[in-house]
């Protein structure tokens, strides 16, 4: 899920860079400090914006930089477990499928992409269901609910299913959808 928070932090701005504007100076430094950062509580900040900063500063003696308040908005990514998501197959391996959720990758393992017996086929890059006959490869789109999250300062995991009716490759959620569509006629 994305979702916009407002952060309050302190910026440190150093001497040599006291001629410039402040502004522009103190969200250089808070873009440079949090994008692209994983924090527990707030998920991967993917963007920071509105950076608005204390004209007054304070001063640490021994130091020779001001310190001034920041608050901004930070554009962070945190999966949520149960959360329903699509995206793009960007791997497959002969343990799963990776998908890719914004900026970081999901797996959605053998044993949770579909009630089959499923076949690797590494020359064609693809998981394959052996009596349903579906195919799954790099570049597919699909639909995937999140079942696990570990997020850590170190990195994020994601783990996937699409084992649950209308989630999987969107062609075969459209292919099931016509059936029942005849179904009902």
């Amino acid at each position: 899920m994305y979702y916009v928070a407002k952060v309050e932090d302190v910026v440190r701005i150093p001497p040599e860079r006291f001629g410039e504007p402040l502004e522009t100076v103190a969200s250089e430094l808070v873009r440079s400090k949090y994008e692209g950062l994983i924090f527990p509580e707030l998920g991967i900040i993917v963007a920071v914006s509105n950076v608005k900063v204390s004209e007054v500063g304070r001063i640490v003696p021994g130091d020779g930089a001001t310190y001034h308040d920041v608050v901004f908005d930070a554009l962070a990514f945190l999966p949520v477990i149960q959360e329903v998501v699509e995206g793009e197959i960007v791997e497959i391996t002969d343990f799963g499928a990776f998908m890719r959720l914004g900026p970081i990758d999901g797996l959605i393992h053998v044993s949770q992409v579909m009630d089959d017996y499923l076949v690797y086929d590494k020359r064609r890059g693809a998981l394959m269901g052996r009596e349903s006959n579906r195919i799954l490869q790099e570049g597919d789109l699909v639909r995937a609910r999140i079942v696990t999250v570990s997020l850590s300062s170190r990195g994020v995991k994601v783990g996937l299913t699409m084992r649950q009716p209308f989630l999987g490759a969107l062609n075969w959620i459209e292919e099931d959808l016509k059936k029942m569509e005849e179904k009902v006629k």
